[in-house]
């Protein structure tokens, strides 16, 4: 078989007044439809399946009565039952029966168009911490305050059925299926419908360069999914470009279709793609770019890659050999503010020096590395960025890697002070590329965000022990008790605590947050993010300006890291202050100094601070 050849669809799915059930079982002779009862345990009865050419296999069942459910499995060479692999949802959980489901709910969102890539402000939402319920339907009720804070995007961290309660998504192993804890299919659809109609795009972080390890029944269909010709941090790479290889390309791309067809998704997330491996042509993230867009039916999408390869051709135009993605995560910017504001310094933070110097040059190109040596490896990373659109590099200042994948969790907020919080996010915002805000970031939450699992007893033992070990080289670690993550405490932990909001040190933080987006929405100069329209550089060993031009404006971030910053800027009667990250409104000590600074032509700011001045004419 051809791997870029069509197939018919696989899983269930209603045609002609029936359902059809189809699987790729090429390593068995035979299979059959199990069917269960509504208790998802009580075998019903069972249907032969017949076989066809390249491995497949089909039957039909007659449609099912008004309001009875259709719970099923397959039996392959008599073993199993499995789960079905392109399973639309999961009512009991991933190593429970199937469901057939009708995707015929009644949407409203008939004049949603989607938004563009260079209007994005993107929101990062674990669903089940963002709220206390958990679920879709209670983060329906937070899209209001979401929408008036200047956010166009929420971003919602994997949904691809996962086992147990809880996890972060990335062991997911149900492409097809929403998890059902947090509401399953309806409740996703009824969440991106309150969206649209608040004027909310909505992204899915996909995860297609592996499945977890618990629930995952692909093997037991067939070993062909995976290749040892690749290797991953997780195993055996995913066969997208082996012999054969159609099948394991649909069960990617036709996932990726399916969130916007069917849910009305706007936009993907592709987890690190640098550990999708393809030689063939077309590349499997160009097939499942492609595959999206055509299934958006004319909407404006967006899909975004996570890679750690500085690589321009990902979001290069096909015609011009590239990928043709909208964007990528451009995590420079982030290591870069970290080890300017908060020290770090370990791991791949050692390729990363802080400086204004090359905090500048990365404002200016998207990315630092675009070709010269890592300090840690040797060896060149990147390639140069700047026949790229701004808008095709994401930017943050956190996000759930850089907060959940510390020991404890903590956020931002927990290394750097109120001050050095309100001076990152002013640059984050200010900057033309396209920023990424981590869930309660906005009110600089206090809450952790740990790393949480609810796997079966053996394999949790195993991740636990495995994250405690992992700490054990850091000194700061030493002695200190590594949250556990299977334990349901770590999971109650990660919740936003939302009364937060209405404390002073936190609610001048969301004021801030909100007139750096009224800013980044309305302004000419602002809206103006070609290549051209602005220009960083360093002031001095702590100071740094960005500078900003459209529409007949302009617009100066000064910045001062650390220490004292006294700059003339000129003619005091031609700037005035806009923004000021120490003003009392915002929880600073207030910016009467900047003020007085500003009077006499000269911008004076004692760190870590910035402000916003306006040009006139």
């Amino acid at each position: 078989m051809d791997n870029q050849s069509a197939i018919s669809p696989l899983g269930a799915s209603f045609q002609d007044g029936g359902i059809r059930l189809r699987i790729w079982a090429p390593d068995h002779d035979r299979a059959e439809v199990v069917l269960f009862e509504e208790d998802g345990k009580t075998e019903r009865g069972r249907t032969a399946m017949a076989a066809e050419d390249g491995g497949f296999f089909s039957a039909r069942l007659p449609a099912p009565a008004a309001g009875a459910r259709v719970l099923y499995k397959f039996a392959v060479g008599g073993g199993g039952p499995f789960p079905d692999p392109f399973s639309r949802a999961q009512p009991f959980g991933v190593h429970g029966p199937s469901e057939v489901v009708r995707m015929d709910f009644p949407w409203t969102d008939g004049e949603w168009k989607g938004i563009a890539p260079e209007d994005l402000v993107i929101y990062e939402v674990h669903v089940g911490t963002a709220t206390q319920e958990g679920t879709f339907e209670a983060l329906i009720t937070r899209l209001p305050e979401l929408r008036a804070l200047g956010i166009t995007a929420i971003e919602l961290m994997p949904l691809a059925s996962f086992p147990g309660r809880w996890n972060w998504g990335y062991d997911g192993v149900a492409l097809y299926a929403p998890q059902v804890s947090y509401g399953g299919p309806e409740g996703l659809m009824r969440l991106v419908d309150a969206a649209h109609r608040e004027g909310l795009a909505v992204i899915i972080d996909a995860v297609y360069n592996h499945l977890g390890p618990d629930g995952n029944y692909l093997r037991c269909y067939t070993g062909r999914y995976f290749t040892d010709r690749y290797s991953t941090p997780w195993g055996e790479g995913i066969n997208v470009d082996g012999e054969g290889a159609r099948p394991v390309r649909e069960l990617l791309a036709g996932s990726a279709e399916m969130w916007i067809r069917d849910y009305h998704a706007d936009g993907l997330r592709l987890d690190a793609t640098h550990e999708i491996r393809d030689a063939s042509e077309p590349h499997i993230l160009r097939e499942i770019s492609e595959r999206a867009r055509q299934a958006a039916g004319g909407r404006r999408i967006v899909v975004i890659a996570e890679d750690e390869r500085n690589e321009v051709r990902l979001v290069r135009p096909v015609s011009e050999n590239g990928i043709g993605l909208d964007g990528v995560w451009a995590d420079d910017f982030h290591h870069h503010m970290r080890r300017a504001f908060a020290g770090d310094k370990d791991g791949y933070f050692e390729d990363f020096t802080g400086t204004t110097e090359d905090i500048a040059r990365t404002l200016n190109a998207g990315w630092f590395y675009a070709g010269q040596p890592t300090v840690r490896s040797g060896k060149p990373r990147g390639t140069p960025p700047q026949q790229a659109h701004p808008a095709s590099f994401v930017h943050c200042i956190q996000n759930h890697d850089q907060v959940g994948n510390r020991a404890f969790g903590d956020r931002l907020g927990g290394g750097v002070s109120p001050e050095a919080f309100r001076t990152m996010s002013a640059i984050l915002l200010f900057s033309p590329y396209t920023p990424l805000l981590f869930m309660g970031q906005e009110w600089n939450a206090s809450t952790p965000f740990l790393y949480f699992t609810d796997h079966n007893a053996e394999l949790g033992r195993l991740v636990t022990e495995g994250r405690r070990r992992e700490f054990q080289a850091f000194a700061s670690f030493q002695g200190a008790e590594i949250p556990d993550p299977q334990a349901e405490e770590t999971f109650l932990r990660s919740k936003l605590q939302y009364e937060e909001i209405d404390k002073p040190e936190h609610g001048g933080v969301r004021a801030l947050y909100h007139d750096l987006l009224r800013l980044r929405a309305d302004h000419p100069a602002m809206r103006a993010r070609e290549r051209g329209s602005f220009e960083a550089r360093a002031v001095g060993d702590h100071g740094l300006v960005l500078v900003r031009r459209g529409g007949g404006k302009e617009l100066a971030l000064w910045v001062c890291l650390r220490g004292e910053l006294r700059q003339s800027v000129g003619d005091s009667l031609a700037w005035q202050i806009v923004i000021a990250t120490d003003e009392r409104r915002y929880g600073g000590g207030g910016a009467e100094g900047v003020r007085e600074g500003l009077v006499n032509g000269e911008v004076r700011l004692d760190g870590p601070a910035a402000v916003v001045i306006e040009r006139e004419g």
